[in-house]
């Protein structure tokens, strides 16, 4: 199953300390920014990626799609939100979208559809953990440090729900 991974961009680029300052510079700046660290990202791990910005207010900023190095960028409408429009997407992708914000509204919406949500700081150390190790890198590696010895007896291991479990999955192939 191919995974579809939509992104709240100005959240994400204001949760980031990085990308936060370059947007306070300009504007157009950070966008840019964030399109070329996800236009990166993308090269290595070849996911279908979708930005989606709040067009609203925006001077300057019609209502556009556009596809930018393999990314699909989306504006929303005047009169639309881009969380109303990433809830759109997730409704219709359901299990196969991964949604990237730490709007708790998105969040919980996003869940009811049965789609996969990661928050934005940890999109971003996933970006950039595979910007310097490339595709070495997986989920597994910072959870195996070998084995340890230790006397403490555990029992059988309790099976993860299966919520946890689909979202292991999709963070392994991220």
């Amino acid at each position: 199953m191919s995974i579809h991974i939509i992104i709240d961009g100005y959240n994400l680029i204001r949760q980031s300390h990085t990308l936060s300052s370059i947007e306070y510079m300009d504007f157009q700046l950070g966008r840019d920014a964030l399109i070329n660290a996800v236009a990166e990202y993308k090269k290595i791990k070849h996911h279908k990626i979708t930005l989606v910005f709040d067009g609203i207010n925006s001077s300057g900023i019609p209502y556009y799609n556009d596809i930018i190095n393999g990314i699909k960028i989306k504006f929303s409408r005047n009169g639309e939100t881009a969380d109303s429009l990433i809830k759109e997407m997730a409704s219709k992708e359901r299990e196969k979208a991964l949604i990237v914000t730490s709007d708790l509204d998105i969040v919980r919406f996003a869940e009811s559809c049965h789609s996969t949500v990661i928050t934005s700081g940890e999109f971003e150390k996933k970006i950039t953990l595979a910007l310097l190790y490339g595709n070495k890198y997986s989920i597994d590696d910072e959870e195996e440090s070998g084995w340890v010895p230790t006397t403490k007896k555990k029992g059988p291991k309790k099976k993860n729900s299966r919520k946890k479990r689909k979202l292991r999955i999709k963070a392994k192939k991220l």
